[in-house]
């Protein structure tokens, strides 16, 4: 929406107007270096097979069988951030009980269990 060669209004302007800082303008963010591109293409591999190990277990994989020297740090920044993924796991409250199903009541509850001498 700003306009560097605008003839009314400056940069400034044009900033103050729509609420946003100059320093934006002249922000170009990096991209990935190529250790990190290759580290996404093994995690992305290793996910289609294995899609239950999280950004830990996909940290272990990697320097113990890879023999990749990087920190857990950047592991799960790109396995979670950048690439989005997560582990297939049970979902919350899975004992919850299903209020469809039938409930039996618990026949012991005033009953005294004395065991023979």
């Amino acid at each position: 929406m700003i306009r560097k060669g605008h003839s009314k209004m400056s940069i400034v302007k044009q900033c103050e107007t729509l609420s946003v800082h100059r320093s934006g303008l002249y922000y170009k963010p990096r991209g990935e270096t190529e250790l990190n591109l290759e580290l996404m293409r093994e995690m992305d591999e290793h996910y289609l097979h294995h899609p239950f190990k999280g950004a830990k277990r996909m940290h272990i994989w990697l320097t113990k069988d890879k023999g990749y020297k990087v920190s857990r740090n950047r592991i799960e920044r790109l396995y979670y951030k950048v690439m989005g993924l997560r582990a297939v796991l049970p979902g919350k409250h899975t004992s919850r009980r299903c209020k469809d199903h039938k409930t039996y009541p618990y026949l012991l509850r005033n009953l005294t269990v004395d065991r023979p001498n």
